[in-house]
């Protein structure tokens, strides 16, 4: 009887967790010895489907306690499918309180997570492969403390 109770209340939080329909893509990628280079440039590849949907796409940071700033800037370069630029932006995330220095996002321990919301109502102009570029703009290179980078692609629900 407990291994059927155990069971269904596995697969409930598989369910709940595992439905995320307005997702399209994620991926993060992991900054070699925590320390992220200018010339590290993560790149990310994702399909759109339906051009004449708007998406969000997120900035994914992973950074630990140590990490000596208050704020990141990170470059995007968003290109499609005939490599032609589509965006490009400096973006400043704040992972820290600026006052009182206080991490911010949802952290364990020493380590902390952060979603940002970088582009917004984006319409892609056709169907295709799309590629995004991420490259740290601080004026520290390695930048120590970063531990992962990524984004998340979501279809906006109409």
């Amino acid at each position: 009887m407990q291994v059927r109770w155990y069971f269904y209340l596995v697969f409930f939080i598989a369910a709940l967790t595992g439905c995320d329909k307005n997702r399209i893509f994620e991926e993060n990628q992991d900054i070699p010895n925590n320390n992220w280079q200018i010339r590290n440039a993560p790149q990310f590849s994702f399909t759109i489907e339906d051009p004449q949907a708007s998406y969000n796409i997120y900035f994914n940071i992973r950074n630990a306690l140590f990490y000596e700033f208050y704020n990141l800037y990170v470059r995007a370069e968003l290109t499609g499918p005939d490599k032609k630029t589509l965006h490009v932006k400096l973006h400043e995330m704040y992972l820290m309180d600026k006052v009182t220095g206080r991490p911010l996002g949802d952290g364990s321990g020493d380590i902390f997570d952060h979603q940002f919301l970088a582009i917004k109502n984006f319409k892609f102009p056709q169907a295709g492969a799309y590629q995004l570029r991420l490259k740290q703009y601080m004026r520290k290179d390695p930048l120590p403390g970063i531990m992962a980078i990524g984004i998340r692609v979501e279809k906006i629900a109409p």
